[in-house]
């Protein structure tokens, strides 16, 4: 009786490491590829194919698996130190988009492709700097950024991999180059803000000389502007002034008191 109870403890315990085992097989056997993945799969060591997505069944110990993301990935490109064409030292920091298209060619001709592409990307950013001077360079960030991208993206395509894009960050200019750059900024603004006042000037004097023209052909207006004139100024000082007649407004009074006398006589 007490042996039967024990063969079945015993048979008991073995049916449950055999299901713990066959769990633990079918677990490794089991790989969940995501859609935006694909994984390239070696049985002994020879590659079987690309895979994915879905589940996907391997054998523990014989197959192997390496995934690969099809999504793009920003990559920082540390930053790079590089001489213009016109020697001036630059501090760049840029990035790079990219995506693995062909997984199978990636895993057979690069081991890391992500370190690998970065690395080629910055020799060739110095390389494409040191072709242009410092006012290409920060006017046609651009341009430049696409010709390091179609680069890099032509050294890159054997491995299976795609450069989407370049951008560069930021440009960093020595201290000395930033000062005289302000002061040249500087005395242009001085410069201009000169030549609009030399021009307020000019345009002013020739309404000056205009008026002047005009008013030497029309005295009584010169005495208008000047009473105008005396307005303007007793009317912001809040004073009274007195100004003696001309000769023309005290010869007009006394000739008709002269004409009213004569018909009166």
């Amino acid at each position: 009786m007490i042996l039967q109870v024990v063969e079945q403890v015993l048979f008991a315990i073995l049916v449950l490491f055999a299901l713990i085992v066959l769990v633990a097989i079918l677990s490794s056997a089991i790989r969940i590829i995501p859609e935006y993945q694909r994984a390239v799969k070696f049985r002994l060591g020879r590659v079987v194919g690309v895979v994915g997505p879905g589940i996907v069944f391997i054998i523990p110990i014989i197959d192997t698996i390496m995934r690969y993301d099809l999504r793009v990935e920003l990559v920082d490109v540390p930053a790079q130190r590089a001489l213009t064409r016109d020697n001036v030292e630059v501090t760049i920091d840029a990035a790079i988009y990219l995506r693995v298209i062909d997984p199978l060619r990636t895993a057979l001709t690069v081991r890391n492709h992500v370190p690998a592409v970065a690395t080629y990307a910055a020799s060739t950013l110095r390389d494409v700097v040191g072709m242009v001077d410092l006012d290409t360079l920060l006017a046609h960030r651009d341009e430049i950024a696409k010709r390091i991208a179609s680069i890099v993206d032509e050294h890159v395509t054997p491995w299976g991999v795609k450069v989407t894009a370049v951008a560069i960050k930021d440009i960093k200019l020595p201290d000395v180059l930033l000062r005289a750059m302000a002061s040249q900024a500087e005395a242009e603004r001085v410069r201009r803000a000169k030549i609009t006042l030399a021009s307020a000037e000019y345009e002013a004097s020739k309404i000056y000389l205009e008026a002047a023209e005009r008013y030497s052909q029309n005295p009584t207006a010169v005495q208008l502007r000047m009473i105008d004139a005396l307005i303007e100024i007793a009317r912001e000082h809040n004073l009274i002034i007195v100004t003696p007649p001309t000769f023309e407004y005290v010869a007009l009074p006394l000739a008709l008191t002269k004409k009213g006398k004569n018909e009166g006589g």
